[in-house]
């Protein structure tokens, strides 16, 4: 297993040794004894979800004391991922991070909580599992604007397919941070 520190303190990508013969591959996608010295994480609650091309997913996060962390994959297809750090005394707060997530490439991202996710989805049928530390809790569930012009990210669209909630979410410079 590849452990990659990415320029955001925390947050990393990750590749696994995928192992490949005429039959196939094999590969183990998550090992807690492996990952425990850099990731300290229990994980409680895996979401998986499929999106059409063009689909962009985010940017989600749940408050405190809701917050999650979440180890991202791609099952199928590929996307391009972004994690914006949220945290109020970080040094790159406000600062994004992003990486193209394939079935292909195989890289996950590890996102730490205190920090907002979204992804577009590059292919159809793409198929995105992510593992998270909490549970999902509806009343903490927040949102930052994918298109805010503070935040700064070339998703490389304009016109994306988007969840109302996702259209109505809140701009980086006026949302109370919790973090």
């Amino acid at each position: 297993m590849i452990i990659e520190n990415t320029p955001i303190k925390d947050l990393m990508l990750i590749t696994p040794n995928v192992f490949t013969d005429n039959r196939g591959y094999f590969m183990e996608t998550y090992n807690q004894k492996r990952l425990e010295k850099v990731i300290k994480t229990t994980f409680v609650q895996d979401n998986e979800s499929l999106s059409q091309k063009g689909v962009l997913r985010g940017l989600h996060f749940q408050i405190p004391p809701f917050a999650q962390s979440k180890l991202v994959r791609v099952i199928f297809g590929s996307i391009l991922d972004v994690a914006i750090d949220i945290r109020k005394d970080s040094e790159t707060y406000g600062k994004h991070f992003k990486h193209v997530l394939s079935a292909e490439n195989r890289k996950q991202l590890y996102i730490p909580a205190g920090f907002a996710h979204g992804f577009l989805s590059l292919e159809n049928n793409t198929i995105l599992n992510y593992k998270c530390s909490d549970f999902y809790h509806k009343k903490s569930e927040a949102s930052l604007l994918w298109n805010d012009e503070d935040l700064d990210i070339n998703w490389g669209i304009t016109d994306p397919i988007l969840a109302e909630k996702d259209k109505l979410a809140e701009k980086f410079s006026t949302f109370e941070n919790p973090f």
